[in-house]
């Protein structure tokens, strides 16, 4: 099943994107997340919803 919470490094990684631009969407809200302490975490799952709702946006 793996790590289901993601930091804004694997994020980057997983979405193929540079972590400044994470980082950005994250602060903005383009990009569901949310804090623990000062650091962001992404749950996979929700991520992987999130790409769906994006790929829907396209075809339209």
């Amino acid at each position: 099943m793996g790590n289901s919470v993601m930091t804004i490094d694997e994020v980057a990684d997983y979405l193929k994107m540079k972590v400044v631009t994470i980082y950005k969407h994250a602060q903005v809200g383009k990009i569901p997340a949310f804090k623990v302490g000062s650091k962001w975490r992404f749950k996979r799952e929700t991520i992987d919803k999130w790409i769906e709702k994006q790929e829907e946006k396209g075809k339209q």
